[in-house]
């Protein structure tokens, strides 16, 4: 055997500190214990069974607190020992064992050796109330509660104590359904619930936000009495705070001025700060401050978080130096909140200094300056961050990952995203659904549509941000057919749209110009009773006016209660697109008269107003007004607009010196501008100059090719007009065909120049000769200028009569109803025969014809156009 000191399973250290809260009795026995040879301490712990079951469960308890294992003598015997030397001593010493036995128990029980204190507790010859209660306690604390159940039910004395902690135990694990039936129970068997049992069924109401519920606990305590209680206005005001009923917490909270402890201060200043009234929070702590009561580590986070979110940035500063005065600095929550209240308060230079100090690496404080840097556009120093987390192996997660993954959406570095992403599947969040749809839009913001595709195809488990995310990075991509089949996808899975995923749908419509599903779209989100929002307006209002349906547009407008500078500038342009450019300026007046800036897009939009209504001097003046009152520096687009302008106004002298005064260099929108307005004006000379610049410009665009070659054919310059097709010839360049096509019936018809592949082409130029012969009739004559080939008269005329756009037409004619207006769409510019003759159509058949080109809608009506003839 060993003489040495008795062997223990733990430091000295731990030793002091599990036998700290010993009584005196208890530590002269501990070092009893530790300091004598294993022989004698065994013949002591023989001899202790001689001595009364009192010291021997003594011995016992302190057995159990330390842990011991030694070697002659097992624990388990020893422990058999005693509670036969217990039984033996039974009547002599019973009163005494019980309490002791109580104690150990409650040792047992505290610990969390509840398998232990059980055996005890059947060994027990004789329990009380405080035996029962203990066990039932023990059992609903650790979520035994079918334990704790049957324990209730055996127990022979049920006093309001033992109702209480069974409660406790339902409301600890959320079971909204067992609590309240207990408590109604408790309260039918003739049982008063106290203070403590409000508190448990409150925190319950809290945390699950059981509004209803927590109203009628409330009556009862005012029918008990209880609205006096601090404890329980506590658990009210924390509930009504949780369920958002701030202004009830309030109120309870203004009844009790003298019985507010930092406990209901704190329930207050978090509840304002969690309804995000962040101003009344801090209003609140300061009166907190003022009146004394001191804060602690729940009060701090909650206040530095009202002040992050209203930018609250010195405040939060003079909290900072009152935590460190408080001796709070080094708490991690603390800590955190204050990381963030830096970060989203833009000064990431304090929020550093705050992460550096940290004794330990808390990702909740990493992931909030991670944001921080997102948040702010500082990509490089969040990269940076997220590498040193990983280096030192802290736990990146379903909020790390995201913030990361924000940073190349801007960067477009894809060679680390993906790299990224093969560490997400290394770390085993490749099933998370928040890291996932983070994937899904870094993907679609970098372009990557087949990646973003596939990461979304092999989701377990779709949600409305899932699909949100794929749907708008199509739109943004032009992608825009494949964005409405997902959208209608999405619909048929059973997802209800949010208002992203609709502004986006109906973006894509407004592209598309698919009228008719941009109205079922439209339906449907008034079907679904989603509160409207400016953003799905805004699209609306877009969608609308680029299908041609201005009137529609308007309504949406006049309907809208917050209007912001896109919502004027989407009506402002949709106006000048429809050939309503005196429109378009009576809502830019409107729009400054209401205090709403003009921006960048609505300049745009106004220029190319005045340019296709012929403002020529309203042009100037708003040009002119750009940067001198509102700071907007005019752009190419700007420049385009005006050089438009004064080239169909007939000044291409001051066209020309407004483009050598540019403050930027031409682009290629601004010589197509100019080039246009040479074709209009004749000008054959600064025509030829504005295209080849197109040609250094875009190579491979047709279109000034086409534009220059159709110049020359103009001229009666048929070799220039062939050497220019031949050098497109050489150079691979092709001519875009023009096209036309019309919706019916949810089906789209396409029609080209000559086209005989439609199923009824016969009827179709019947038709036609038709429209020729009774529009001939009432005045057209055609304009065989625009027949660019060098062929007789009568060829040229038969070439016009079967432009893509009047095929489209007659088709109309054919296939809608009478009354009912023709919409046709064409990718190229209408020719001018074409124009006039859609004139004589829309009066001699009596029909709204709404044709939409490559520049803007013609509305056709009674022999007019919307327009002016000034396209």
């Amino acid at each position: 055997m060993s003489k040495g000191p008795h062997p223990v399973s733990f430091s000295v250290k731990e030793t002091v500190s599990r036998i700290w809260y010993f009584d005196p009795r208890d530590i002269f026995i501990s070092y009893f214990l530790l300091l004598i040879p294993n022989q004698i301490l065994t013949l002591c712990l023989w001899l202790v069974l001689g001595l009364g079951t009192s010291i021997a469960a003594r011995f016992e308890a302190l057995m159990i607190k330390l842990n011991f294992k030694f070697l002659d003598l097992s624990f388990k015997s020893f422990h058999q020992c005693i509670h036969v030397r217990t039984m033996h001593f039974h009547f002599a010493n019973s009163s005494q064992s019980k309490i002791d036995s109580n104690r150990v128990l409650n040792e047992l029980s505290k610990s969390g050796r509840i398998s232990e204190a059980r055996k005890l507790f059947d060994k027990m010859p004789e329990r009380d109330e405080f035996t029962w209660n203990t066990l039932i306690a023990a059992y609903a604390t650790s979520g035994k509660l079918t334990e704790a159940i049957q324990l209730f039910k055996e127990t022979p004395i049920k006093s309001s104590i033992t109702w209480n902690l069974l409660i406790s135990g339902y409301c600890l694990h959320g079971m909204e359904t067992e609590a309240f039936d207990l408590f109604s129970r408790m309260q039918f068997e003739g049982q008063r619930p106290n203070q403590y049992t409000m508190g448990s069924i409150l925190r319950l109401c809290s945390t699950l936000g059981l509004l209803q519920r927590g109203k009628q606990v409330h009556g009862y305590v005012i029918k008990t009495q209880f609205e006096s209680n601090d404890y329980v206005v506590t658990g009210l005001v924390d509930m009504y705070a949780k369920c958002n009923c701030i202004l009830e917490a309030a109120y309870l909270f203004k009844m009790m001025p003298n019985k507010r402890n930092h406990v209901m201060w704190t329930a207050m200043v978090a509840g304002y700060s969690q309804n995000e009234e962040a101003f009344k929070a801090i209003e609140c702590y300061r009166d907190m401050v003022v009146e004394g009561v001191a804060s602690n580590q729940f009060t701090f986070p909650s206040v530095l978080t009202a002040c992050a979110a209203v930018q609250a940035r010195n405040f939060g500063a003079q909290v900072h130096s009152f935590i460190v005065r408080s001796g709070f600095e080094a708490n991690v929550f603390v800590q955190s909140a204050l990381i963030d209240m830096y970060a989203k308060c833009r000064d990431l230079d304090s929020a550093l200094i705050v992460l550096e100090n940290m004794e330990v690496d808390d990702v909740v404080s990493w992931n909030s300056m991670l944001v921080g840097c997102v948040r702010q556009g500082c990509e490089e120093e969040a990269l940076s961050l997220f590498r040193k987390m990983h280096a030192r192996d802290m736990k990146l997660g379903n909020f790390t990952y995201p913030s990361v993954l924000n940073c190349f959406a801007s960067t477009k570095d894809m060679n680390n995203a993906m790299s990224v992403h093969c560490l997400i599947i290394k770390t085993g969040f490749e099933a998370s659904k928040l890291v996932n749809n983070a994937l899904v839009d870094m993907y679609a913001k970098q372009g990557n549509m087949d990646c973003a595709f596939q990461v979304f195809n092999h989701m377990p488990n779709k949600d409305v941000v899932s699909w949100t995310s794929l749907v708008t990075g199509y739109a943004r991509n032009n992608h825009h057919e494949e964005a409405l089949k997902l959208f209608c996808d999405m619909r048929l899975a059973g997802i209800h749209p949010d208002h992203v995923v609709l502004a986006s749908a109906l973006s894509a419509c407004a592209e598309l110009t698919v009228l008719e599903l941009g109205q079922q779209v439209h339906a449907n989100f008034v079907k679904s009773g989603i509160q409207s929002s400016t953003s799905v307006d805004n699209s609306l209002v877009t969608m609308y006016a680029k299908c041609g349906c201005i009137d529609y547009a308007s309504r949406v407008f006049d309907s809208m209660q917050t209007r912001d500078a896109v919502t004027w500038t989407a009506l402002i342009v949709g106006y000048a697109r429809n050939g309503k450019g005196k429109d378009s300026v009576r809502f830019y007046d409107q729009m400054i008269a209401s205090g709403t800036k003009p921006d960048y897009i609505t300049f745009i939009g106004l220029l190319f107003a005045c340019s296709h209504a012929g403002l020529l001097e309203s042009g100037r003046l708003y040009f002119a007004s750009m940067e001198k009152e509102y700071g907007i520096k005019p752009g190419p687009e700007h420049y385009a607009c005006m050089i438009d302008l004064l080239g169909r106004s007939g000044k291409l002298v001051e066209a020309e010196m407004l483009l050598n005064e540019m403050d930027v260099e031409p682009d290629a929108t601004v010589w197509k501008a100019l080039l246009a307005a040479c074709r209009v004006q004749g000008n054959l000379e600064l025509g030829e100059r504005a295209a080849k610049n197109l040609f250094e410009l875009e190579s491979k665009n047709a279109v000034p090719y086409i534009m220059l070659s159709n110049m020359y054919s103009a001229a009666g310059k048929w070799e220039d007009a062939a050497r220019i097709r031949r050098t497109m010839k050489w150079k691979g360049i092709s001519k875009e065909p023009g096209c036309s096509w019309i919706e019916l019936n949810s089906r789209v018809h396409t029609f080209t120049s000559e086209d005989r592949g439609h199923s009824r082409t016969i009827e179709i130029y019947s038709k036609i000769d038709e429209i020729m012969v009774l529009i001939k009739e009432a005045g057209y004559e055609p304009d065989i200028s625009f027949a660019l080939h060098n062929m007789d008269n009568e060829g040229k005329e038969l070439g016009l009569a079967y432009h893509s756009e009047k095929l489209a037409v007659a088709f109309g004619l054919l296939s809608l109803p009478r009354g009912a207006p023709i919409r046709i769409f064409k990718n190229l510019r209408v020719c001018g025969d074409c124009h006039t003759a859609m004139k004589y159509i829309s009066r001699v058949f009596h029909r709204h014809i709404i044709l939409r080109d490559s520049n803007c809608f013609h509305h056709f009506k009674g022999g007019q156009c919307s327009c002016g003839d000034y396209w």
